[in-house]
């Protein structure tokens, strides 16, 4: 079959199925990023989520015999909510990030790249792919970039032309000789907003990310939050938006096309205190259907305490101490001493005084003793 009327057939089939869009790449090596990728390992700048061997990253013939191109998709998500709900006193909101907005990104990108793999498949059955969506081992914004899709930005996103930075990217490597598209050339300019906004100065320089720094992977980590990340954490419950809302790139991205994406306000937006309450089951039928469920409720339940810290609020008292005398979890005990500490009333001392005599893990019994000292400082 000739190659090129396939490539072209299956950018018109990609557009029929919702991708926003394709772009085509070799499957040569990564040089350049696997010399940074190493970098990143040598400095410890790494989430630890990512796949950890480099050569499996930068070498798509490792992943599949005989690669010749890889096919990269971008899906637009959408950057603005309708009739987003208001927290107020004694009501609270936290937030997830847009990235975790409707339904598991994951799970629409894999059918999307499923479908393509069957477009090919159906005119060449000999084809050999594989596809991967964030947590296979190509990085999946290399291969964007390399395939035209956008330019890596300095905010360590790929911006697109037509949907900011705002897109969700898959890949899927064959052994087919397809043409590859142009990069795009960098169009970040001398703009820093981003450098310039990071709330923990997680981004080092331009398309440098210390990822233990970074709050968006502070919220999905199972360990108590270092304390000099508490405070900037804020509302969020699950990522961060905000190198991504400072950028002039997605002025105006709404991107509110894919159905998939389109947020449940209630969800996004939820109700603080009720989350402390939730058992994994509740949780599961709640957050489950959304990417930010992934890392299980410990994660969010903490991040639900530190949002209600942030917001000092009062009424949230009785439930945060209530875990801090009966909540098995010594993260989510020490996350609550801490935080009756912020809210910094006579009942949040008592409450921590009173849990002084019963509490036995030392990390905890520690960050107890460390609040109850510092507000005694400061009255």
């Amino acid at each position: 079959m000739n190659i090129a009327q396939l490539q072209q057939d299956l950018k018109d089939y990609a557009n029929e199925i919702g991708i926003d869009k394709i772009g085509f790449t070799t499957a040569a090596p990564f040089l350049e990023l696997k010399n940074r990728l190493k970098r990143q390992q040598e400095l410890k700048f790494q989430s630890g989520f990512e796949e950890s061997d480099v050569e499996k990253r930068t070498t798509p013939t490792l992943l599949l015999e005989r690669a010749e191109s890889i096919i990269s998709i971008a899906v637009a998500y959408p950057s603005k909510m309708t009739d987003a709900p208001k927290g107020k006193k004694g009501e609270r909101r936290g937030m997830f990030c847009r990235a975790s907005w409707g339904t598991d990104y994951h799970t629409v990108l894999r059918e999307k790249l499923r479908l393509l793999e069957a477009f090919l498949h159906e005119h060449l059955p000999e084809v050999k792919t594989r596809s991967m969506v964030d947590t296979g081992e190509l990085a999946d914004r290399a291969v964007a970039e390399r395939a035209g899709i956008g330019w890596s930005a300095k905010n360590c996103s790929i911006i697109t032309p037509e949907f900011g930075s705002y897109v969700y990217l898959g890949e899927m490597i064959t052994n087919l000789p397809f043409e590859p598209d142009v990069p795009l050339e960098d169009q970040c300019g001398d703009c820093t907003l981003c450098l310039d906004a990071c709330p923990t100065g997680a981004l080092i320089q331009g398309g440098q990310l210390n990822a233990q720094r970074c709050i968006a992977f502070l919220t999905q980590t199972k360990q108590p939050i270092p304390e000099e990340f508490r405070k900037e954490v804020g509302n969020r419950i699950y990522g961060c938006d905000t190198c991504q809302t400072v950028c002039p790139k997605n002025k105006r991205k709404y991107n509110l096309d894919q159905e998939s994406f389109i947020p449940e306000p209630e969800l996004v937006k939820p109700l603080l205190q009720p989350i402390l309450k939730l058992s994994n089951r509740q949780f599961k039928e709640t957050f489950g259907h959304m990417s930010g469920s992934w890392r299980g409720k410990n994660p969010i339940q903490r991040n639900a305490i530190l949002a209600l810290a942030h917001f000092k609020e009062v009424a949230a008292i009785p439930d945060i101490e209530l875990l801090l005398h009966t909540d098995p979890r010594p993260m989510i005990r020490q996350t609550c001493a801490w935080a009756l500490g912020e809210i910094g009333t006579e009942e949040s001392r008592n409450a921590l005084e009173r849990a002084l005599e019963k509490e036995a893990d030392e990390a905890v019994l520690n960050e107890i003793k460390k609040t109850v000292t510092k507000m005694t400082a400061t009255q």
